[in-house]
């Protein structure tokens, strides 16, 4: 694994971009120059991250997302085992 974080990752098991590996190691997010914590999945090439919209829960029982547009940075809050 790499220093640098995937370039697009998701925290629900059930998508293609979710990484244990690089989510056990803690993520850290800057999105338009402030740093958040309640981002459910990023792509940083193409500028965007999912939030949760409120409590709203969709039929899943999964919360109901949205997606903002904007300059987003990613980095590992540990550092890789050895």
């Amino acid at each position: 694994m790499s220093d640098t974080p995937p370039d697009h990752l998701s925290n629900d098991p059930r998508s293609p971009h979710y990484d244990e590996a690089a989510l056990g190691r803690g993520i850290g997010i800057r999105f338009k120059g402030v740093e958040r914590r309640d981002v459910e999945e990023y792509c940083i090439s193409e500028g965007w991250i999912r939030v949760a919209a409120g409590k709203a829960l969709d039929r899943r029982g999964q919360p109901l997302t949205i997606k903002l547009k904007g300059e987003v940075e990613a980095w590992y809050l540990l550092p890789q085992a050895q």
